[in-house]
């Protein structure tokens, strides 16, 4: 047996499933991948092998592993205490930057996964609108609370029009609360929130549906869609957990030019450390206790290791070529794989948007829905992530894939070398 062997067998007597989320399983290899250590765009497995990490955390590491300056704002903060549930300086120095850079935020709360800041969002759209009933889309993921747990990664012919619930332990009743949409479908939304104003408090969506594929928002839809929203009385959310700052400091709503009413941040803002963030509009974000009735609190939201960190990953963010030199080493792997695709002759169509992209094999154009992501051959993708192991490219088995600002010229020819032996190997 190998060292990942001998710890999964190790782990699986204390950890359930062996694991300690079952995200992190690696379906390509039936186990966790173990890491030793990261450090800049490289991780190393038990054996001390050298991979180029093109996963980074499930896309927490956008500045790679242990950056320099994320680093050293941690350090700050292992200097002045671990602060825990207390205000300091830095906290409103954050939301600050936040409000600056975000389009619709007046006000921002912070919390420490994504899964609590759709949760907070959904509860305060309801406590503002004063209705019960949400409409989210097939293909979007917004953590693991029981109003998330609808159609996010249906099976082929599971999915629309069957409603399913993607966890066990989901109320049933929740089912009448909760509307599932396809994505991208203007006629069958304006149907929905027109007949049904009265009901539905807020559509929460990714604005870039990363987790499903990368699917762009078709030309006009997400315009129609602010349009409907407002006239209807409902509270529009982006769910930016994942799309934030994958294209510019203004996230997605602001390389789309649509602004919702309330919006999720985490991820790349935090540099690994665990902090998200929802924000908002004035009117809506006041519905907050003490302000209001909506309450959100807890001991670890705003802890000072993460806002210190989510300080120093703004502050590298929003300097002036950050995203000509990320975006450019982006384009120059994604030109590089999709010459691979034509050269190797293999059926996959690469969708990538900013610092993020996924490989749809068995597709060859682009998905406008996800019952047409749902329809790439998932066997062959983890075939090929295992293929990709083998020669020193470390992908997870989602399908969002991720770059990072300290990927290099040198680190793109490789994980293209390594990328095109992979692909050679399966096909």
């Amino acid at each position: 047996m190998s060292k990942a062997d001998d710890l999964y067998e190790f782990a699986s007597g204390y950890l359930v499933g062996g694991l300690c989320g079952s995200g992190r399983l690696n379906h390509a290899l039936g186990q966790p991948f173990y890491v030793t250590q990261g450090e800049g765009s490289k991780v190393y497995d038990l054996e001390g092998r050298e991979y180029v990490d093109l996963h980074m955390s499930f896309g927490a590491s956008f500045l790679g592993h242990g950056h320099p300056r994320v680093r050293a704002a941690i350090a700050k903060a292992l200097d002045l205490g671990i602060i825990c549930s207390h205000e300091t300086p830095y906290h409103s120095r954050l939301a600050k930057k936040l409000v600056d850079i975000l389009p619709c935020a007046d006000l921002v709360r912070f919390t420490m996964s994504g899964t609590e800041t759709t949760y907070y969002l959904l509860r305060l759209a309801r406590e503002y609108t004063g209705k019960d009933k949400i409409v989210k889309f097939e293909g979007h993921f917004h953590g693991y609370h029981d109003y998330s747990q609808y159609n996010h990664t249906p099976a082929p012919g599971q999915g629309l029009p069957n409603i399913c619930r993607e966890s066990g332990g989901v109320p049933k009743g929740l089912d009448d609360l909760v509307i599932v949409l396809p994505f991208n479908d203007l006629e069958r939304l304006e149907e929905t929130l027109v007949s049904r104003s009265d009901e539905i408090a807020a559509v929460i969506l990714e604005p870039i549906n990363y987790n499903g594929g990368g699917i762009r928002p078709r030309p006009g839809y997400l315009e129609a869609m602010r349009d409907l929203t407002t006239a209807n009385d409902v509270v529009l959310i982006f769910d930016e957990i994942l799309s934030a700052f994958r294209t510019g400091p203004g996230c997605a709503q602001a390389y789309l030019g649509v602004t919702p009413d309330l919006c999720a941040v985490g991820k790349a803002l935090g540099g690994g450390m665990p902090i998200s963030v929802f924000a908002g509009k004035r009117e809506i974000m006041a519905d907050i206790a003490p302000l209001g009735q909506a309450q959100h609190s807890g001991t670890y939201p705003g802890h000072l290791t993460a806002v210190m960190a989510a300080n120093a990953v703004l502050d590298e963010i929003t300097q002036f070529d950050f995203y000509e030199k990320l975006l450019g080493r982006c384009d120059d792997l994604y030109e590089g794989i999709r010459e691979i695709i034509a050269r190797t002759g293999v059926k996959c169509w690469l969708q990538a948007i900013g610092a993020e992209f996924c490989l749809l094999f068995g597709l060859d154009e682009e998905p406008t829905d996800y019952a047409t992501v749902a329809q790439s051959d998932t066997r062959l993708l983890h075939q090929f992530f295992a293929a990709a192991l083998r020669h020193g490219i470390h992908f997870h088995s989602g399908l969002h894939l991720s770059m990072s600002s300290a990927h290099t010229k040198e680190d793109v020819d490789r994980a293209l070398e390594g990328i095109e032996a992979a692909i050679r190997e399966i096909v």
